[in-house]
């Protein structure tokens, strides 16, 4: 029998806590204790006390749950761990136990996204009246490793936290304020004003503090770029290299380029392919977008879409015809039926039937690419893969690993985070490369902002300041030419980058560049003649934009019959975007949700992109519509992981007094959820099945 230290009690010899008071039984490990660099955040609600005061506590339990929920979701969203609930205010940490690298920037991102929540959650539950106020703050802590939060166990002590505790309470009502560590750590990413230095009880002096405006970047894509090549040949060479071998032995091969963001992999792989094109090879292209506005096979997809000269604005009977005729002269009327079938459900054209396992779908995949690829040397580019789904990831593998005999190159694209989430990606394969990118070296982002500014005093303080990368360079050299400032005005670090860009532009450049920002990181000019307040300017105005290198207009567009364009990087798009007050936005979305509808057969990437433009209008009655046909769509594509995250989306939208729908929902996403349990199982077959 054990015996409690605590009160005497006698317990089983399985018991590990006490039966009569609850202390532990066993001996405690001792405190695993860091000293870190941490970022914590503080939200509180105004005037909430005083209020309570006057509510049944069931009433203030009814207001605190949702807030609290609400507030939770958005710091853990961003990697941070609530340490705490007090009442009406929250404590989450960025940086412990985990540091994820950015994390005063993460803590800065949260906290902006409590706000606006708090904010859609008022505009969804008038009755909440909620105002919150907040403040971040970076510096050294003593970590507790093992502490329990969950439990009500501190993690993090000292100075850091008392002195983000002041500044949140003296925040102005419905903002952020930051800490100096925390501005200075995050001041490229995030947009501030200076606020009143706070003077705090047991402070020595006042506490500098700015008020945190919005981000000024975002996750994006990197666009091809005008500017001279420059610092790459040892790259390009690899590259030649490989493809001369693809293309003479017959040996599929997969490339990785791996490189942050603006690092220059788009303008790499630019380069290359215009390189395959002059030896008369082929090049097939697919992106895969970010904030999951895309279709599980999304990049495939529009790799088989351009084989078979399929527009988006295909009616699905017009789309699965053309499918039909590319598959059958490829592999022959016998095998045309199921692997026409199956690609169909991959596009999302079949909605009716499916398959009975994954391995199929991906066969035909290979059966395809096999026959188009037998006489043409050809190069499949996937961009952006750390975005991609997992199911396409897969599938990206699998091609590498059974495709044989061919003059196949697959080339793909992605920033470091990819290996985080596919740790042995490439590994095991005969003929793969992992090409890291890194910044320019002093001498060739010199040239490059020299080509760019044509002044060796300015060239240097932007190839300094840029530290290597290819676009901030372009970008700060832009703003330096279109707004004027002299050099000795020039920022230390890029911030404000692509607001100051798009606050330069004439009038009606940046309305057009505005109504844009909403239709997506694509956008077609029949799309904004119904968003434009001034349709006739929309041409002209376009090509002002597309010289001043912030758009570009698509060779092939996806609505056939209408011009395509495309933002020059998403973080212009996402800045833009962030400006449109939220009466706009929801206007815009709606014209966008009826063009889509008008324009498209509603299925694949339109799908989950109406789903999406609908919510953004408010209409959540479409909106969950289309993501439940969506979810079904990635479902029967064996994309499970992605139908769960569609599931939830149109979950979190349903009104709690719709239980029924609700109740659909959720034995909807259980099921999903089984499957992708379940998906390691699968694999395992797949392998077992392979060697048998």
């Amino acid at each position: 029998m054990a015996t409690c230290r605590s009160c005497g009690q006698e317990n089983p010899e399985i018991a590990r806590f006490c039966l009569a008071c609850g202390a532990p039984l066993t001996e405690e490990a001792p405190l695993r204790e860091e000293r870190r660099i941490v970022s914590v955040v503080f939200v509180d609600l105004v005037g909430f006390t005083s209020r309570s005061e006057q509510l049944d506590p069931e009433d203030v339990r009814a207001i605190l749950t949702p807030y609290h929920s609400t507030v939770r979701d958005e710091l853990e969203s961003f990697g941070g761990i609530v340490e705490k609930f007090v009442g009406d205010a929250v404590m989450a940490v960025f940086g412990a136990p985990t540091s994820h690298g950015d994390d005063p920037e993460r803590a800065v991102r949260a906290a902006l996204a409590v706000r606006d929540a708090v904010t859609a959650l008022n505009a969804a539950r008038p009755e909440l009246e909620l105002s919150i106020r907040g403040a971040v703050n970076t510096g050294e802590a003593v970590v507790t490793l093992s502490a329990r939060p969950s439990h009500g166990e501190a993690m993090v002590a000292g100075d850091v936290v008392n002195t983000a505790s002041r500044l949140q309470g003296h925040a102005p009502v419905g903002e952020i304020i930051v800490g100096a560590e925390t501005y200075l750590a995050t001041r490229a990413a995030i947009e501030y004003e200076p606020v009143e230095p706070v003077t705090a009880k047991g402070k020595a002096k006042p506490i500098s503090a700015w008020r945190a405006l919005g981000a000024t970047s975002a996750l994006g894509e990197r666009d091809l770029s005008t500017t001279p090549f420059v610092g790459r040949d040892r790259e390009i060479g690899l590259l030649d290299a490989t493809w001369e071998r693809v293309e003479l032995e017959r040996r599929p091969h997969l490339i990785t380029v791996l490189g942050p963001p603006g690092v220059g992999k788009s303008r790499l792989a630019a380069e290359f392919m215009e390189r395959i094109a002059s030896r008369g090879g082929r090049v097939v292209r697919g992106r895969c977008l970010p904030y999951r506005e895309r279709s599980a096979y999304g990049a495939l997809a529009a790799q088989v879409k351009e084989l078979a000269g399929i527009f988006d604005s295909d009616d699905v009977d017009v789309a699965t015809g053309k499918l039909r005729t590319l598959v059958e002269r490829l592999v022959g009327t016998e095998e045309a039926e199921a692997v026409a079938g199956h690609l169909a459900i991959l596009l999302g054209f079949e909605t009716k039937t499916t398959t009975p396992d994954r391995d199929s779908l991906f066969q035909s995949v290979r059966v395809f690419i096999e026959a188009g690829a037998r006489d043409e040397a050809t190069a499949f580019v996937f961009e952006d893969i750390h975005w991609a789904d997992p199911a396409l990831l897969d599938l990206i593998e699998l091609l590498a690993a059974r495709l044989h005999g061919l003059p196949v190159l697959l080339l793909t694209l992605s920033r470091p985070e990819l290996l985080d989430a596919r740790p042995a990606w490439g590994g095991g394969l005969v003929a793969y490369n992992a090409l890291p990118l890194e910044p320019l070296t002093g001498g060739d982002a010199a040239q490059l902002a020299l080509h760019l500014l044509g002044a060796d005093t300015k060239a240097a303080q932007v190839a300094q300041a840029a530290e290597g990368n290819p676009l901030f360079i372009e970008q700060l050299a832009a703003v330096m030419s279109e707004s004027g400032a002299p050099a000795e005005t020039l920022p230390g670090t890029i911030r404000g980058l692509v607001s100051a860009r798009l606050d330069a532009l004439p009038a009606e450049e940046r309305e057009v560049i505005l109504d844009a920002s909403i239709v997506g990181r694509s956008f077609w000019k029949g799309a904004l003649e119904r968003l434009a307040r001034d349709p006739d300017c929309l041409s002209v105005a376009l090509a002002a934009l597309e010289r001043r290198d912030l758009v570009h207009r698509d060779a092939v567009s996806q609505i056939e019959g209408d011009v395509q364009w495309s933002f020059k990087h998403v973080l212009i798009r996402d800045v833009a975007y962030d400006l449109r007050p939220g009466a706009r936005r929801r206007e815009g979305h709606r014209h966008i949700a009826e063009f889509i509808e008008a324009s498209t057969p509603e299925v694949g990437e339109a799908g989950a992109a109406l789903a999406r433009h609908w919510r953004g209008a408010g209409e959540l009655e479409h909106a969950i519509r289309h993501f439940v046909a969506a979810a079904e769509e990635a479902e029967r594509g064996w994309a499970k992981q992605y139908a769960v995250t569609l599931y939830k989306e149109a979950l979190d939208m349903t009104p709690e007094d719709d239980l029924d729908r609700a109740r659909f929902l959720r034995r909807r996403l259980a099921v999903a959820q089984q499957a992708v349990f379940h998906l390691g199982d699968v694999r395992v077959a797949e392998l077992e099945s392979e060697s048998s």
